[in-house]
């Protein structure tokens, strides 16, 4: 059975930047999987934002639609943390945001941008982070949206806003 995947075209203002394509682990994820799926064909993420970028590290979004305007119109309940299935959360792979909170995750994700072993499950919480698939086309539009200009995040305490937030302009679930 085929592994479902989603299309993202990517801006920054008017800008088009391209397309990338994640592939989704439904058989070690299925409740992440669902979920992430459910916001795609809801077009939840149409018009958010790249809002973290930490080059070497991750590029997070999915829950932004400016870096202090936060999407909770259409938010779904948060998901039980399936990072005990043992994807690890390497280059190009795609993994969900949450709080301390292990069982917290919505619709933020972030896909890593260097080999992250403290995510991956048990992590230093006993959970981890739940990656759930990979990157399968256009890790240069991952690798320019690493690259984008940061400025202080003073949400976070670290140098992650970027100063010229790219877009999120669709995500599709794709054959």
């Amino acid at each position: 059975m085929a592994k479902p995947r989603v299309e993202f075209e990517i801006g920054q203002g008017a800008d088009e930047w391209g397309k990338f394509v994640v592939e989704l682990e439904s058989e070690l994820a299925p409740e992440t999987v669902e979920n992430f799926l459910a916001y795609a064909s809801a077009k939840f993420f149409d018009g958010t934002i790249f809002h973290r970028v930490i080059p070497h590290f991750m590029i997070q979004g999915g829950g932004y639609t400016a870096p202090d305007e936060h999407k909770d119109d259409g938010l779904r309940s948060p998901v039980k943390c399936e990072a005990e299935q043992g994807i690890k959360n390497e280059i190009g792979t795609i993994a969900m945001a949450r709080t301390s909170d292990p069982h917290s995750a919505t619709s933020q994700f972030f896909i890593n941008t260097g080999d992250n072993v403290m995510l991956d499950h048990p992590g230093q919480d006993g959970w981890g982070y739940c990656a759930f698939g990979r990157v399968v086309d256009g890790m240069d539009v991952i690798e320019r949206i690493r690259d984008v200009e940061t400025a202080s995040n003073p949400a976070m305490g670290e140098n992650s806003q970027p100063v010229d937030p790219p877009v999120i302009r669709s995500a599709r679930v794709v054959e």
